[in-house]
């Protein structure tokens, strides 16, 4: 029989996990998602994930292709993949691709949101969905800075070590900050692609300024600098959301 191709659309929670990617001795969500595949088909199978996410990070709707000749439909790989995922991974969908359909190469942009927990007293209920700040944060001046990162830019400054590219050069077509409840402030950026730890470094960034020990206009300066070490420290990987992969 033909190999078929699927399109899958995934939901995780990332603590337990050590990101994403395959790993030889570490859980991984990519490594169960092809367990429970090999399991269904009684093949070999290798997932092609829109991308990287980090140990403790979460999402929302995270999409994966994949091969296969065994002949089964796309609903029976939803509900046999649940079956044996465990609970902290969803298939929230799968369909039949075109035969050329990838993952990471056709994606046109990603949605990624950080969540703040923004107040005096902690949350043990989402402590490991927030990044808890006590200090007031301005959230006008946030606002105003995360601005300044929109458009084509080298986001060299915002790159952490040993990230896997050929260009630091993105298009990040929106950066906003909002306060959608009291204690909450929500950051979301969309680009055409992420360096490692570029939201995450730019969130950092974002909450000197909210603080205020770094200026609303030094965010533009940072970004021209290209320097890592002008900008803030590495936000906590569990605020962090990949919302949606759009094609």
């Amino acid at each position: 029989m033909n190999s078929e191709t699927f399109k899958l659309v995934i939901s995780y929670d990332g603590t337990a996990y050590h990101g994403w990617q395959r790993q030889r001795s570490e859980r991984t969500i990519q490594g169960e998602i092809e367990k429970a595949l090999s399991t269904m088909t009684g093949e070999p199978v290798k997932l092609a994930g829109s991308g990287r996410t980090d140990a403790g990070v979460h999402a929302i709707g995270q999409v994966a292709s994949f091969k296969s000749s065994a002949g089964l439909s796309p609903k029976i790989y939803a509900k046999g993949l649940n079956s044996l995922l465990p609970a902290d991974i969803l298939i929230k969908a799968c369909e039949s691709a075109s035969p050329n359909f990838h993952a990471r190469y056709d994606a046109k942009s990603k949605i990624y949101q950080y969540r703040i927990l923004n107040r005096d007293m902690p949350s043990i209920m989402k402590r490991h969905y927030v990044w808890h700040i006590k200090r007031a944060l301005d959230v006008a001046a946030m606002k105003g800075a995360a601005a300044q990162i929109v458009g084509q830019h080298d986001f060299k400054a915002f790159e952490g070590s040993g990230s896997p590219r050929s260009s630091t050069i993105r298009n990040v077509v929106r950066a906003d900050v909002t306060r959608p409840v009291q204690d909450c402030v929500l950051f979301t950026i969309q680009a055409d692609g992420f360096l490692r730890f570029m939201v995450r470094n730019i969130v950092g960034t974002l909450v000197d300024v909210g603080s205020g020990t770094t200026a609303v206009n030094d965010t533009q300066a940072i970004l021209l600098s290209k320097d890592r070490h002008l900008a803030g420290a590495t936000a906590p990987a569990r605020g962090l959301f990949l919302v949606e992969v759009l094609y």
